[in-house]
């Protein structure tokens, strides 16, 4: 059964998909004219604003809705799934994981605003909003569009017990069972009845979680990265000279700490692509199901609100983690078999070469914040995909299945769970990416009126706040002149 799954997996996560990925991208980025990137300075500064903290009747704050996503995003992906990827693809992977992002900006943007579109309210009077939610209401496909988001949001609940459950208390379970012995069955009962509690408050209580957790263990993990980098900062030009070089040269290449790594430019972008998929999940379609829970009715600012999360996510912690792995001269030593280090014991290499035997302390530590922010985001993303199958009565069941497939991935192997979930991913994937080709007219034409709105905002107001535009600023300015 094994391998018929991988093979089941290497063909669904195979060059076709990761092409229909990176070319939604690159096609909603050109039909939006640029958008994400032009408006990446007003995004960053609208998750920042005072506005996007704050929460309205039956939804949470912009900000939160951003955490919870990013809770599920920001995971054990950027600190193993970036070495995995410098090992099989070579130093340019790191450069292709950052272009997906790029224009994953787009995806996410794109998927977020149909989802906030397309939302609507449950009997709990809660935003409910998603991928199937705009496959059923906004394809205009019929029964047809309700079938393709029923089979979304199974796949979102499989994913969400796989990838989301069982894996992310695995990681944990390996992580504490390595720095304190502890035994794996008391690691899974701890996680689950922590989990459980957290998730029995529903979508307030996991995002105010998320909006401290989230962003106060990326800022402490951004800043021991950045000190192993400072640490080894004069192999740091030549190794962005081997970054590049690696990822544009279309023949096997190796240097500077790659050591015994080569690999080609089609192999850097192959794994560059499906690893900083796998980190910022841009195009999946999981991020839209937490954007839909913000207040706020615009779905465009939510949009730039959201696509901000591959630019973090990737952009910036997965960079962070590539540099200090590259500079530190790890990359391609190899382990007592003959094996170059992989995963989380390359990262582990990386910080103790400036952090010394902490540097080992510290990513486990990492691992098990990043893992379990996975769980409490995994947790709402299926949640909200169960709701839509089953209503919101049946809720408690799920909630309980969830914990327990948490406790489970602490105590067992789970190399068919692994593939499982990968696969549930890429079935997820497929449609969400086909319903954004089919509305990108849709998407294209609500960003213009966005635009059109904003510039009309502008000449309203006063010259001090051109260069920062928000609405409450331009309501201000507007009642002082």
């Amino acid at each position: 059964m094994t391998d018929w799954l991988k093979t089941v997996d290497e063909f669904l996560w195979g060059p076709g998909t990761l092409a229909l990925l990176l070319g939604t991208g690159i096609f909603l980025t050109i039909r939006t004219r640029f958008f994400p990137w032009r408006n990446l300075g007003y995004a960053l500064r609208t998750v920042l604003s005072r506005d996007a903290r704050q929460a309205g009747q039956g939804g949470v704050s912009p900000f939160s809705a951003l955490m919870t996503a990013l809770a599920a995003t920001i995971g054990t992906g950027n600190i193993v799934g970036v070495a995995t990827a410098l090992v099989a693809g070579g130093p340019g992977a790191l450069v292709w994981m950052e272009i997906s992002a790029l224009f994953g900006m787009a995806t996410t943007c794109s998927e977020c605003m149909l989802a906030v579109k397309f939302r609507r309210r449950n009997r709990r009077g809660e935003w409910s909003g998603g991928p199937m939610y705009v496959m059923r209401d906004g394809l205009g496909l019929g029964r047809l569009g309700a079938v393709m988001g029923g089979l979304f949001a199974f796949f979102a609940v499989c994913a969400s017990f796989g990838i989301g459950g069982m894996t992310q208390s695995n990681s944990i379970s390996g992580a504490l069972n390595s720095a304190c012995s502890l035994s794996p069955k008391v690691i899974g009962m701890a996680v689950a009845a922590l989990s459980l509690v957290t998730i029995l408050g529903g979508i307030r209580s996991i995002s105010k979680v998320s909006a401290v957790l989230v962003p106060a263990m990326a800022v402490f993990y951004l800043l021991s990265g950045l000190a192993v980098i400072l640490g080894n900062q004069e192999q740091l030009p030549a190794e962005i000279l081997t970054i590049f070089r690696c990822a544009l040269s279309p023949s096997a290449a190796a240097g500077g700490a790659a050591g015994a790594i080569t690999a080609s430019m089609l192999d850097a972008a192959r794994w560059g692509i499906a690893r900083g998929v796998f980190s910022n999940e841009a195009g999946m379609g999981s991020a839209a199901i937490s954007a839909a829970s913000a207040a706020g009715g615009n779905p465009v600012r939510q949009g730039c609100i959201s696509m901000t999360g591959p630019f973090f996510d990737t952009i910036v912690i997965c960079t962070v983690t590539g540099l200090a792995i590259c500079t530190s001269g790890v990359l391609g030593v190899l382990d007592a078999s003959g094996n170059p280090v992989d995963g989380a014991a390359l990262t582990i290499l990386a910080f103790r070469t400036v952090l010394g035997p902490l540097g080992g302390d510290f990513i486990s530590a990492a691992i098990v914040l990043f893992a379990f922010s996975s769980i409490l985001g995994w947790e709402y993303q299926g949640e909200k995909a169960f709701e839509y199958l089953f209503g919101t009565r049946r809720l408690p069941v799920y909630r309980v299945l969830f914990a327990l497939a948490v406790f489970w991935g602490a105590v067992e192997q789970l190399e068919v769970v692994f593939r499982l979930s990968d696969i549930c991913n890429a079935l997820m994937c497929i449609p969400n990416l086909l319903c954004l080709l089919i509305l990108s007219g849709t998407v294209a034409h609500d960003i213009r009126a966005f635009q059109r709105e904003a510039d009309r905002s502008r000449r309203r107001a006063s010259p001090a706040v051109l260069t920062v535009f928000s609405p409450a600023k331009v309501r201000k300015a507007g009642r002082k002149s």
